[in-house]
This record gives structure tokens, sequence and C-alpha cells, in this order.
């Protein structure tokens, strides 16, 4: 996967995510929103079919980098633990 920043500042990051659509781009926004340090999380798409999802994140406070690491983290360790879960099943 490819990320394409557009924009930084401290509290206030655009990217792109390449090839990426809706599924990716909703669920770290929605993350995102467990922060209670963001202030904006949302994302865009220019076309459903062939663009590429756009983000920006913008923090109250901190570094808006950090904020996105920090939620990707938590969506990682989510994974695994659902993954645990669906061995289970077998």
């Amino acid at each position: 996967m490819e990320i394409k920043v557009l924009e930084y500042k401290k509290n206030r990051l655009k990217f792109e995510l390449v090839g990426k659509t809706h599924t990716l781009a909703n669920v770290i926004s929605k993350e995102l929103w467990n922060d209670k340090d963001i202030a904006v999380a949302g994302y865009t798409l220019e076309h459903p079919m062939t663009g590429n999802a756009r983000m920006v994140v913008e923090t109250h406070k901190g570094d808006a980098k950090e904020a996105l690491r920090d939620a990707l983290a938590r969506l990682k360790k989510k994974n695994k633990e659902f993954a645990a879960l669906a061995k289970k099943l077998k």
C-alpha cells in the first residue's frame, strides 16, 4: 500500500491512500474518533470506482501523525483479537 502525504503540520495531516477506498478509510476514520484529542477525522473519494481515499486528521493538541499511529496500533490489536476468536470457531 502506498500513502502519499499531501499536507503536514503538527496538528494537521492530509494524506492519500493509493488504491484504497471506503473500507480502509472508514475503519481508520472511526478509530481516530476514539481519541479525545481528535478535532477532525474523515475522508473523501473523488470517485468511488477510480479514486483514492483522501484522509484528513486534525488534533486539538498533540501531533496528528502520532494520533494516526496510535489509531493504527489500536486497530492492529483489535484485528489480532478478532483473528484469535475466529480461530476458535474452527
